[in-house]
């Protein structure tokens, strides 16, 4: 099987929905000129015309608010934000407009619009310009929220997300954007709210999802090493949770821990603590751990940095404490 970027997984993605339905067109800040800031979007321009691949002013509340507004009147538009942080800006249309809009004009007006788009860490980029917001969005009704962790995943589930009828953040990782994988030259459609375990293993769960993936399973690697089996399941989708392949798998090994790049507080992983105990209580045979970022803002220095993130030792770490050893 050809491997591809998951950059070029993204552009294949919305390239083939685009030509498929003349309703889906790309808006953003430099994806058309430029071929995007990540060149996600390179050539889209030149295929599918400023038409329907055009660049925006840097207001994200404003040109959120007109994908909105396209999507409320028939039209299928795809707003990339150049890093989710800037998004927050645009919160108030993603959150009362879009969300909302279903349910208050009563099934009236729909909302088939995709966020997509990365963040989290990339390096020394400060505060500002390094949060994951997953789980403040993966909080709201009415919203589906995506997060793939390979080419495969990233380009079947963004198909998915530009045919649903609902409102879909899609979040990336610049991080990821040149990493290789295996994506089928025939099309394909990977459903929304469905995990994938990544790695079989029968001493303990690794539940983990965009890159923090890429630890999981590299303290998976070292895990097997010392004679531990971890098995890593990859959410792919926040909202819908797929709670059930969670709990199948932890009534297999008894043991969970949840490596999750967002501030501990309100977290994604203590959503899925609050489930697991819930479903499985009796089958866990030590406390469940996470892995988080540490809760503060995150830091400029390397070493602060380092510190600040989740990191393959820590995940051995916490691996190895609810496995006794």
């Amino acid at each position: 099987m050809r491997k591809i970027r998951f950059r070029e997984a993204l552009r294949e993605a919305m390239s083939e929905e685009m030509r498929l339905d003349p309703t889906v067109f790309l808006m953003g800040e430099e994806v058309a000129e430029y071929d995007g800031a990540y060149k996600v979007s390179q050539g889209m321009m030149a295929e599918f015309t400023e038409k329907r691949v055009f660049d925006t002013p840097i207001s994200e509340l404003g040109f959120t608010g007109i994908g909105v507004g396209a999507a409320m009147n028939g039209l299928k538009p795809i707003v990339e934000f150049m890093t989710w942080n800037f998004a927050l800006l645009a919160f108030d249309q993603i959150i009362n407009g879009s969300a909302k809009m279903l349910s208050m004009s009563a099934g009236e007006f729909g909302s088939p619009i995709v966020f997509r788009g990365p963040q989290g860490s990339a390096g020394q980029l400060g505060a500002q310009h390094s949060q994951m917001l997953t789980n403040m969005l993966a909080s709201v009704p009415g919203l589906k929220v995506i997060s793939p962790s390979t080419p495969y995943d990233a380009k079947g589930l963004l198909k998915s997300a530009i045919r649903d009828m609902d409102p879909v953040i899609f979040m990336e990782s610049e991080m990821m954007y040149s990493d290789m994988g295996e994506v089928p030259e025939e099309e394909y459609l990977i459903p929304i709210g469905k995990a994938d375990i990544k790695r079989e293993g029968k001493d303990v769960t690794i539940v983990s999802y965009n890159k923090m993936m890429k630890l999981a399973l590299k303290a998976a690697e070292e895990l097997e090493k010392e004679g531990i089996s971890a098995e890593v399941l990859d959410l792919r989708t926040i909202r819908p949770l797929d709670i059930a392949a969670i709990v199948t798998s932890v009534k297999k090994t008894n043991r969970l821990v949840i490596v999750d790049e967002s501030w501990p507080f309100c977290s994604i992983a203590s959503e899925i603590t609050f489930e697991v105990q819930r479903n499985a209580f009796d089958y866990l045979d030590a406390p469940i751990r996470r892995v988080c970022s540490t809760d503060t803002s995150m830091p400029y220095a390397p070493n602060l940095v380092e510190a600040y993130l989740p990191s393959v030792a820590k995940v051995v770490e916490a691996v190895k404490s609810v496995s006794y050893k």
